[in-house]
């Protein structure tokens, strides 16, 4: 199964972990503020993950992680730090598994949820679209991306991480 990988024990850094956590995975994510106003309503700590391309947030809750440049480095530190009962919001398909198998509840920006009930099917698209560019590069070129971001998405992402934090909270 090539989408899965590991990163290996992690515990020291997890038990340090003191308080539920909402993780960004930062540098793409459009739904930065909307989780930042959440996190400070619910008094909840936000870490924003990036390899420098966000700027901070001036409170004592939002906390800036810088990683190395390079590939998943935002995610390898994702997963080597949030476990049971954080949020987790991404796009990234292999970091939500990984974060699932901490423990983790996994939000995407346009507010849908990744489950353990539903990431093998997201894991198998994604091998799928990666074996179809692959096999037809120029082609998949001209097709373009996915639809555009909406402000329906980010309604909808406010909705289920405020309706996530209430119950991770309680």
């Amino acid at each position: 199964m090539r989408h899965i990988y590991r990163f290996g024990n992690c515990s020291a850094r997890k038990a340090e972990k003191r308080d539920n956590l909402i993780y960004i995975d930062a540098d793409a994510c459009p739904v930065r503020q909307e989780a930042i106003d959440i996190a400070l309503r619910h008094q909840v700590r936000l870490v924003m993950v990036t390899n420098g391309g966000v700027r901070p947030y001036p409170h004592e809750l939002i906390e800036m992680k810088y990683v190395s440049q390079g590939p998943d480095e935002a995610d390898k530190w994702i997963v080597s730090t949030a476990g049971q009962n954080d949020i987790i919001i991404t796009n990234d398909i292999l970091l939500a598994a990984e974060a699932l198998r901490e423990g983790a509840a996994v939000l995407r920006p346009d507010g849908s949820e990744l489950t353990q009930a539903n990431i093998g099917n997201q894991l198998a698209s994604r091998d799928l679209m990666a074996d179809l560019r692959a096999a037809m590069p120029l082609d998949m070129a001209k097709a373009g991306g996915g639809r555009a971001f909406s402000s329906s998405d980010r309604g909808r992402f406010k909705q289920a991480l405020d309706q996530k934090v209430k119950q991770l909270i309680s």
